[in-house]
């Protein structure tokens, strides 16, 4: 039987470092700026293909390009297989059911009579719509959204506009207030009132993309320093397109502030949202529905939708209920 072939320790060396670099700017949250901020979007595929430099470094024989591999690959895993896991609810609320759907539209192109099915088909009592066109409000109208849900909260993008900000707001609940909360895209807020529980308020978010540049990365940072925190008297809930993914420390730091990942929570936080060519790889989770921690996540579901280059979030939560 001949040996098996061995690896310089150099060229192990030189083939681990990638991904030692990539598992200790995800351990510490110390990614700043262009490009590592896109690039810590990758972690799941960096988990996946840690395999490689270990491979090699086996193969070198070197315990000190073994160590560091194999360290590498355990840190990359033990930040990204959990999320398969359900985690334990922060809160078991026995309220009413509030079931939300979410969907960046891909400037209004997301076919309208897929969201409308989806509504029916979920009972929906909520759904929030990021780069909505005023051609795709006509489209969603003609489809019957409204007859569905009859109250909005409905802000396409205007001519002087990028043409991704947009958003809108279909819900079957009463309205009490509408709202814009800041940030380089439209994202309208709705305050519902919900019988037997708090007011709810929701929030369709699409945040900067952290692309082409720092400024971009500050840009998405100050977006995702905006959104509203949890607080008394209200029960918030944010969905939508964050362009953040959790192993990004901006969105980690978001989630501090009191809120729950849906995703997570359910057991879902490795399903993927989006993907620069529709229906094709790499595949990343931009997306998500985050909740107050008094509020308890019971399934999320993604959904593909023709015409959109991001995926549907459909979820379910229970409400505490009014003492």
């Amino acid at each position: 039987m001949s040996p098996s072939p061995r690896v310089p320790a150099r060229v192990a060396l030189a083939l681990t470092a990638p991904w030692a670099g990539f598992a200790a700017l995800r351990a510490l949250g110390a990614e700043r700026g262009f490009p590592l901020v896109p690039a810590l979007s990758f972690t799941p595929q960096a988990a996946l293909t840690s395999v490689l430099p270990l491979t090699a470094a086996l193969l070198s024989r070197s315990r000190g390009v073994t160590a560091l591999a194999a360290g590498s690959a355990l840190v990359l895993g033990a930040t990204v297989l959990p999320r398969a896991r359900p985690s334990a609810p922060v809160s078991d609320a026995a309220g009413p059911r509030l079931r939300v759907v979410s969907l960046n539209t891909l400037h209004g192109r997301a076919d309208a009579a897929t969201v409308v099915a989806l509504v029916r088909e979920h009972d929906a009592d909520v759904v929030a719509l990021m780069e909505v066109t005023p051609e795709g409000v006509t489209s969603l109208v003609d489809a019957g959204i409204a007859d569905l849900l009859p109250h909005g909260h409905v802000m396409p993008a205007g001519p002087d506009q990028p043409p991704g900000s947009g958003g809108a707001v279909w819900t079957r609940l009463e309205v009490q207030q509408r709202t814009m909360v800041p940030g380089r895209f439209g994202q309208p807020a709705v305050r519902l009132t919900v019988p037997g529980a708090l007011d709810v308020e929701l929030t369709a978010v699409h945040t900067h993309p952290p692309l082409q540049g720092p400024a971009r990365v500050a840009d998405w940072e100050q977006d995702l320093r905006e959104l509203p925190d949890p607080e008394d008297g209200v029960l918030r809930v944010l969905t939508g397109d964050f362009n953040a993914t959790p192993d990004h420390a901006s969105f980690r730091r978001l989630l501090r502030h009191g809120w729950v990942d849906v995703a997570r929570a359910t057991g879902a936080g490795l399903r993927s949202t989006w993907s620069p060519v529709r229906g094709g790889r790499p595949r990343l989770t931009l997306d998500h529905v985050l909740v107050d921690e008094r509020i308890t996540p019971q399934w999320l579901q993604v959904v593909h939708v023709p015409g959109s280059d991001h995926r549907a979030l459909v979820a379910e939560m229970r409400l505490p209920a009014l003492a």
